[in-house]
Formats: structure tokens, C-alpha cells, sequence
């Protein structure tokens, strides 16, 4: 027997918000996708939980494998050369929405949920793989005994993104379903309102899919012109003014602000509460730790710049903090975490009550099936580390026993991460496992943890719109086979071709970093305990203050400039949701902020791939405007871009 939920799931249940579910599929998102349910409510997908539909086809797949190969090759090169991975589940979202509509594919909304699923293994693996694997080729540099293959890159990729899958499904019902409401999920709202566009887009009115390209337009050219003609300054900072650049020298006291389209949009879903954590966290390393270090350090710190004393040093404590506030959060999921690992035990050993099938949207693949193929994965590992890496057995055993646990527990931090903020610190847990691992091995992990945060949004996505988790989380393991293939290439070639030190070599910032980290540990210097023991204090004391430690200590490993606009984001949409006293009107603006703070990303995602393939084109703009008037430009141009935000969010009215 099901029990009621899934009953009620099944066949549709009376909430507060619309009374009983209707029978045809709805062509626009329930408005209680994201916030948190009533007691007695229940949120009913647009994809029927009762009906069959087409998800996974040979259309699908082959999309979803053709844009998987394109977007690992493209943001491994970019990543490298630039120094960001851009996020591809929303540029592949917004191609299978443009693809299915140009095909007139029928029943395309479960298709396009699995070309998105598969092609969006392209980032996540590339972020495991750029952020440490080409380390080795920067330590081989000064260290000719250090050798890397092609084997090593793909085992390390592939392996760690599959025990990212396998480790997060157990949790899956817990962070998309248990928690709806709890959480911004800024990138799967986004990701999910494009998807949902190409359904109302088919229906008579489509207000909704108009709203969403209008703003993905809007934030895509600004992001663009921006990015690539330079005719407004990028990022508003204080250095530029004459009184400002004397304010940063004698106290190192800067203030900095991203004008982008798609960082105002990630604000405004992030919401006010998270974003003034986050930022308070970015205010306390850059207005207080930075200042104090510039003041009261030595010559050499003394010297530097405030960039160069966060890289080098505040930065340093914000990883302190972020392991931290991880291993309080494993502390705190400790039930959940025993509830899945119980759960599998019973399944495993025939224990569990033989119950029917799930319903579909919210069928896994088996707890069995998932305990069977960990064990296989696992020694797949051992196996690896043994011959592929270390080549000593019991050093083999000692690392493979640190992944495990590592990978495992740090599950459910990379996931609240992505849940909070769409950023996954990877770079900053995986630092911290570098001082007991190799780099190869640190590969594993940071793939399997960048996997599982990125897995977490597929599955949201696939849950607001009603698609199988069970056909997302197989098909998964493909996409993730080809992207590790592809970027493994991709690595080999680029260090062949352009090398990732030197002149005129890739940038390679997060490998570099990795580098400075494990060199001292693998060739003797000093490691900074101290920063990193400051920041595991600083995140003890926040959570007894009671203050999100993993927020705040985000903000201190994230730029500043990258911090500020999302609380500029998350104000607007406080004013927006507060701006009348009718709370139904409020509800309505709030909801039309999230469509239109989605298409801003949306079409900043997107457009930021143009711009990178223009600078790698060699395309190069001057515009022969003064640095103070560009940041003169930036100002007014940020005003435009937030007046549009609120403004378009107010128009709605009662109906």
C-alpha cells in the first residue's frame, strides 16, 4: 500500500492554493512552486505524476550527448583561459527549448528535462577536472619526476562524478521534495522557468514565456555589451577615484560591485536574508580582516594590494571556514545521512516492506541497485589509486579511505551550497583535502562534490516539472562518461598546445592555486594553519551566534565584487514582495521578479558564452573612454538595469 502522500500525489489533492488538480497539464508553473507549502498543501508538478510521458529518446539522448561534447570542450578552454566556467545547464535548457520549438516536437517538456540532465554533466565535470588536474602540469614544471596522462584525467573525472551521483540520490528526497520552499535554488529556478517557457510558449496567451525572453534579451545584450565593447565599467570600484585610491593605500579599504544582468538576477532569487548573510561574510574579510592585515602586517603583506592579501591570505581563512562549517552541517544532517544509509542497509538486506512502485515523479533508481553500484565504484577507486596514481598499497588504501569519507559526507554541504547561493566552494572543500591527499586524488573528490551539487539542480528541475528522477539519475552516468572523455582531451591538448605556465599560457587561476597549496605539503614549506584554523573557529562561533556559518563563509571565499550585487538583488526583491498591503498583489510582483530575475540569468548565461568565443576570436574593443567615466557609465547603466528589475516586477495587478 502507498501511503496517503503518495496518494494524494498520485491522483491530486485539494490545496489551499487552487482546490482540486486539474486533469489537463497546466502550461505555466503552480504558484506555489517556490515558497513553502501548508500543512495540508501539496505541490503538484506541470508534468502529471499519474501520466506517462516521453523523456528518454533517442532524440533526447543523442541532443543531450551532441551539447554535453560541445559545452565540456568549450567550457574546459574557456575555464582555463578566462578563468570562470560558465554555467551550461542553462544555455543547453535554452537550446532543447529552441530546438524542440523549431522541430515541433510534441510531449518535448520531459524530453528537454533530459537533454538539460545529461548536457549539464558538461560543467560540473569540467569544474572538478580545471580546478585541480592541470596542477600537475604546473608542479611538473619544477618537478619532472610528476607525471600525468590521459588515464589518470579521465579515471579521475569519471570516477569522481559517479560517486557524486550515487552518493547524492539518497538524499535526493530530502533536498528537492522535504525542503520545497526552504531553499532560493537560484540557478534551478532559472534552469526551470526556461523549460516551463517552451510549454506556455505553445499555449494561448504565453505570458509568461514573453515575460521570460524579453528579460533574457534584455540581460543578455547588457551582459554582452558590457563584456565585450566595454563601453561601462564591468565592476564599480572605489580604486578608480583619486580618494579612493588613497583610502585603499593607507588602509586597504576598498568597495567593489559587479554591474552584470545575471549576478542582480541570482540576487533577487537568493532573496534578502541569504544575501545579507552572504555579504556580511564578504564585508567582514574586505572592511575588516584586509585592513587589519594591510595596517598591522608585516612589510611584504604591507605592500600589497587588497586583492593580493585576500588571494594570498583572507581568503585562506575563508576555506578554514568553509570546512568548518561543512563538518558542522554533516554534524546537523547527521539523521538524514543515517535515515538514507538505514534505508539502504534495510533495502540491501531484503528487510524493507515490498511495497508498489513509487509514483513516478518520485521514483529513484533502488536503494539496492545504489548500494551495488557504490561498492563497485569504490573498488573501482582503490583499484585506480593503487595502480593509476600511487602505486604503494597501503598509501592506496589510507587515500581511498579519505575520498570515501570526504566525498561522502561533504555530499550534502556541496548540495546546500548550490541550494543557497548556485555556487559550489568545490575549490575551497577541496584545498582542504589536498593537505591529506594528492592532486590527483583531490581530483576525485572535487569532481564528485562539484557533481553533486550540480545533480542537485537537475533533480529540482526535474521535480517542479514533474519528470522521473529515476530516468534522470541513469542517464546521468553517460553524460558523465563523455564529458570526462572530453575533457580529459581537452586538457592533454591545451597543455601541449598552450601550457598553463609561462608566457602566453592559459590562466588556469583555480589550478594555480591548488598548486601553491600542494606544493609545500608534497615538497616541504609552510602551510598557513593558522589562517585556516582562524576561519574553523570563526565558523564555530557563528553557528553558536546561531548565524548560517556556510553562508557567511562563502561570502569570504567569493569576491567582493561579486558578493554586493547580490544584495543589491536581494533588496529589490524585499521591496518588491513588501510594496503593497495587499498580500496577494505582493505574492503576484514576487513571482513576476523571479520570471524576470530567471531571464536575466538566463540570458546573461548565454550571452556570456558569446562574449568569451568573441575574446577567443581575438576580437578586441577600446572604446577611449576614461576610467572614471566608464565607471560614471556603469552607475547609470546599473540604475537602468534596476529600475527595469522593479519597475516590470510592480506592473502586475490584482486580476
Amino acid at each position: 500500500m502507498k501511503n496517503s502522500k503518495d496518494e494524494m500525489e498520485l491522483h491530486g489533492a485539494p490545496g489551499k492554493a487552487g482546490g482540486v488538480y486539474a486533469d489537463a497539464d497546466p502550461v505555466e508553473l503552480p504558484e506555489n512552486a517556490f515558497r513553502e507549502l501548508a500543512e495540508d498543501e501539496h505541490y503538484r508538478p506541470m508534468m502529471h505524476p499519474a501520466r506517462q510521458y516521453k523523456e528518454v529518446t533517442a532524440y533526447s539522448v543523442t541532443m543531450g550527448l551532441v551539447l554535453c561534447v560541445i559545452f565540456s570542450a568549450a567550457a574546459a578552454y574557456l575555464g582555463l583561459k578566462v578563468g570562470q566556467v560558465f554555467e551550461a545547464a542553462i544555455p543547453i535548457a535554452i537550446i532543447a527549448v529552441g530546438l524542440s520549438g523549431a522541430l515541433r516536437k510534441k510531449d518535448a517538456l520531459g524530453q528537454n528535462v533530459i537533454i538539460q540532465s545529461i548536457g549539464a554533466c558538461s560543467g560540473v565535470i569540467v569544474a572538478g577536472a580545471i580546478f585541480t588536474l592541470p596542477a600537475l602540469y604546473i608542479l611538473q614544471d619544477k618537478y619532472p619526476e610528476i607525471t600525468v596522462s590521459f588515464f589518470q584525467i579521465f579515471l579521475s573525472s569519471l570516477l569522481g562524478g559517479i560517486l557524486g551521483i550515487l552518493f547524492f540520490i539518497p538524499f535526493r528526497k530530502y533536498f528537492v521534495k522535504d525542503m520545497h520552499g526552504k531553499y532560493p535554488f537560484p540557478e534551478a529556478t532559472a534552469t526551470t522557468q526556461v523549460l516551463a517557457s517552451g510549454q506556455s510558449a505553445g499555449a494561448q496567451g504565453g505570458s509568461q514565456a514573453k515575460t521570460l525572453v524579453i528579460a533574457s534579451l534584455i540581460g543578455g545584450i547588457y551582459d554582452f555589451v558590457v563584456e565585450t565593447f566595454g563601453f561601462w565599467a564591468g565592476t564599480l570600484n572605489t580604486v578608480v577615484s583619486s580618494w579612493g585610491a588613497a583610502l585603499a593605500e593607507k588602509t586597504k579599504l576598498v568597495l567593489s560591485c559587479n554591474t552584470g544582468a545575471a549576478v542582480l538576477g541570482l540576487g533577487y532569487i537568493i532573496g534578502l536574508r541569504y544575501a545579507f548573510i552572504i555579504c556580511a561574510g564578504s564585508f567582514f574579510v574586505w572592511w575588516v580582516l584586509i585592513p587589519l592585515m594591510g595596517t598591522y602586517g608585516n612589510e611584504t603583506i604591507a605592500a600589497m594590494s587588497s586583492q593580493d592579501i585576500f588571494s594570498n591570505y583572507a581568503r585562506m581563512i575563508g576555506i578554514g571556514g568553509i570546512a568548518m562549517a561543512g563538518v558542522i552541517g554533516i554534524v546537523k544532517s547527521w539523521p538524514i545521512i543515517r535515515q538514507a544509509v538505514g534505508l539502504a542497509g534495510r533495502e540491501f538486506k531484503g528487510g524493507a516492506s515490498a511495497e508498489a512502485k513509487p509514483v513516478r515523479w518520485q521514483w529513484d533508481i533502488s536503494m539496492k541497485h545504489i548500494v551495488f553500484f557504490i561498492a563497485i565504484a569504490l573498488v573501482a577507486v582503490l583499484v585506480f589509486f593503487w595502480f593509476g596514481v600511487i602505486n604503494n598499497w597501503w598509501q592506496a588504501l589510507v587515500a581511498w579511505i579519505v575520498v570515501t569519507v570526504i566525498a561522502f559526507l561533504f555530499t550534502t554541504v556541496a548540495a546546500n551550497a548550490i541550494a543557497i547561493v548556485g555556487s559550489n566552494p568545490v575549490s575551497g572543500m577541496t584545498l582542504m583535502t589536498l593537505i591529506v591527499a594528492s592532486m590527483v586524488i583531490g581530483g576525485v573528490v572535487c569532481t564528485a562534490l562539484s557533481m553533486a551539487g550540480g545533480f542537485v539542480t537537475d533533480l529540482k528541475v526535474g521535480y517542479w516539472l514533474g519528470s522521473t528522477p529515476r530516468k534522470q539519475e541513469q542517464w546521468k552516468f553517460l553524460g558523465t562518461l563523455v564529458s570526462a572523455a572530453t575533457v580529459g582531451g581537452v586538457i592533454l591538448v591545451l597543455n601541449q598546445v598552450y601550457g598553463f605556465t609561462g608566457e602566453n599560457a592559459l590562466v588556469a587561476p583555480q589550478a594555480n592555486a591548488m598548486a601553491k597549496v600542494i606544493e609545500p605539503l608534497m615538497m616541504g614549506g609552510e602551510t598557513p594553519w593558522i589562517l585556516y584554523m582562524t576561519g574553523v573557529i570563526l565558523a564555530l562561533l557563528l553557528n553558536w551566534l546561531g548565524v548560517p556559518a556556510l553562508a557567511f563563509c562563502l561570502g569570504m571565499f567569493i569576491p567582493l565584487s561579486l558578493n554586493t550585487p547580490l544584495l543589491v538583488g536581494g533588496a529589490i526583491a524585499y521591496f518588491v514582495s513588501n510594496s503593497s498591503k495587499d498580500k496577494a498583489v505582493n505574492d503576484l510582483r514576487r513571482d513576476r521578479g523571479t520570471l524576470i530575475a530567471s531571464g536575466l540569468i538566463a540570458g546573461g548565461a548565454l550571452f556570456g558564452v558569446f562574449a568569451a568565443l568573441t575574446r577567443f576570436f581575438g576580437f578586441e574593443y577600446q572604446c577611449g573612454v576614461s576610467a572614471g567615466m566608464l565607471q560614471v557609465y556603469g552607475i547609470i547603466a546599473y540604475l537602468l538595469l534596476i529600475g527595469y528589475l522593479w519597475f516590470d516586477s510592480c506592473r502586475v495587478k490584482k486580476p
